[in-house]
C-alpha cells in the first residue's frame, strides 16, 4: 500500500498542486531574462597606437583579466580593434568610426586616443595608460574623474626623473641628453620641460627635438648626431612605437645609448628601459571594463596609478656599444636579455 507522509492510505485519488498563474508567469519572465543576459554579447572597442600582432602580450593580459570576470572572446565578447599605427592625427576619425559600431566600452592607450574617444560620444572609456589625465583635462581629478572616462595613469613625469638618474649611473661621462617631442601629443611639451628640469638638477643638459611623423623623426635622429648627443631618453609615444625598428637600427649604427620607457624596445635590441609593466595595466583595465559592463559609472571609478615597474637591460647591446654595466645595476634589473 502506497502511503503519503507514512500514515494515511492512498484511497484511489491523486493529490494535485496548484500554482497561481501570476507566479508561473513571473518565474518564466525571470528565466527568459536570465537567458537573455547570458546570451548578451558585449563589444569592446580598442583605440590603439599599434597593430594587434605588435600588441599581443598586452592584449593577452587584458583577455585573461576579462576571462576571470566571466567574459570570453568568441562566446560573450567581441573585440573591435582600431590602430592609428603611430599617427596620432588618425585617432579622431577612428574614434568616430568606432562609436558608430556601438561598443559597450572603449579602451584606449595614450593621451591622443583618450581625448578622441572622450569627444566622439558618451560611450564609457577605460584608459589603459595616460601620462597625466588631469593636465590633459580628461578627468577632473584622479579620485573622482567625473564624466565617462577613467582608467590608469603611467606617471610619466615622475618616471622620467628616475630614467635620467639611471642614465647618469650607466653613462657618467655623458653630459648631453636628447629627448623627442611630438607636438601632436598634448602632454609632449610638458614632458619635455620636465625632462629639461630634471636633467639640469642632475648636472645634465637636455635638448629637445621635434618628431611628429616618420620624416621629422628621421631628421631628429640625424640632429642628435650632429649636435653631439650622448644618450637619448624616449617616451612610449605612438610614433616611437610605430618606428621602433628605425630608432633601434639608427642608434645602433651611430652607437648612441637609448633609455626607453617600455621593455618591447629592449626585447627588439634596444639598450635599456625602465617603466611600468604594461601587461599588468592591461590586466587591471579588464576589471574596470567588467565593472562598467555591470553598470558602474566610469566617473565614479578612481583613476589608478601603476603598481608594477621593471628595469630591463639588453646585455648584448651594451657590449656592442662598449658600455660596462655597473654590477649593482645588473643586480637591480628585473630582466637581463643576453
Amino acid at each position: 500500500m502506497l502511503r503519503i507522509n507514512g500514515d494515511r492510505p492512498h484511497l484511489g485519488f491523486r493529490k494535485t498542486w496548484s500554482v497561481p498563474v501570476f507566479v508561473l508567469f513571473s518565474l518564466l519572465a525571470l528565466s527568459f531574462a536570465a537567458l537573455a543576459q547570458s546570451a548578451k554579447v558585449y563589444r569592446i572597442g580598442f583605440l590603439e597606437t599599434r597593430s594587434v600582432s605588435a600588441n599581443r602580450p598586452n592584449l593577452d593580459a587584458f583577455l585573461r583579466g576579462l576571462k576571470e570576470a566571466g567574459y570570453v572572446e568568441g562566446r560573450n565578447l567581441v573585440i573591435d580593434y582600431r590602430s592609428a599605427d603611430g599617427r596620432s592625427d588618425r585617432f579622431e576619425e577612428l574614434a568616430r568610426d568606432l562609436v558608430r559600431a556601438k561598443p559597450d566600452v572603449i579602451v584606449t592607450r595614450g593621451t591622443p586616443a583618450a581625448l578622441a574617444a572622450r569627444d566622439a560620444g558618451s560611450v564609457p572609456v577605460i584608459m589603459v595608460a595616460i601620462a597625466d589625465p588631469v593636465a590633459a583635462k580628461v578627468a577632473a581629478s584622479l579620485a573622482r574623474p567625473g564624466g565617462h572616462v577613467t582608467g590608469f595613469t603611467t606617471i610619466v613625469g615622475e618616471l622620467h626623473g628616475k630614467r635620467l638618474e639611471l642614465i647618469k649611473e650607466l653613462l657618467p661621462s655623458v653630459k648631453r641628453i636628447g629627448h623627442f617631442v611630438n607636438p601632436v601629443n598634448p602632454n609632449a611639451n610638458v614632458q619635455g620641460e620636465e625632462v629639461q628640469r630634471r636633467a639640469l638638477s642632475l648636472g645634465l643638459e637636455a635638448r629637445l627635438f621635434e618628431a611628429k611623423n616618420a620624416e621629422t623623426l628621421n631628421r631628429a635622429l640625424e640632429a642628435t648626431v650632429a649636435q653631439g648627443v650622448g644618450a637619448l631618453l624616449l617616451s612610449v609615444e605612438g610614433l616611437m612605437l610605430a618606428n621602433q625598428a628605425t630608432i633601434i637600427d639608427f642608434t645602433a649604427r651611430h652607437k648612441i645609448a637609448v633609455m626607453y620607457s617600455a621593455r618591447e624596445f629592449v626585447e627588439a635590441g634596444g639598450l635599456i628601459s625602465y617603466g611600468v609593466h604594461y601587461p599588468d595595466l592591461y590586466y587591471r583595465a579588464a576589471s574596470y571594463v567588467a565593472k562598467v559592463i555591470k553598470g558602474a559609472r566610469p566617473g565614479d571609478l578612481p583613476i589608478e596609478q601603476p603598481s608594477r615597474f621593471e628595469l630591463v637591460i639588453n646585455v648584448k647591446t651594451a657590449k656592442a656599444l662598449g658600455i660596462q654595466i655597473p654590477r649593482h645595476m645588473l643586480l637591480l634589473a628585473d630582466e637581463l636579455i643576453q
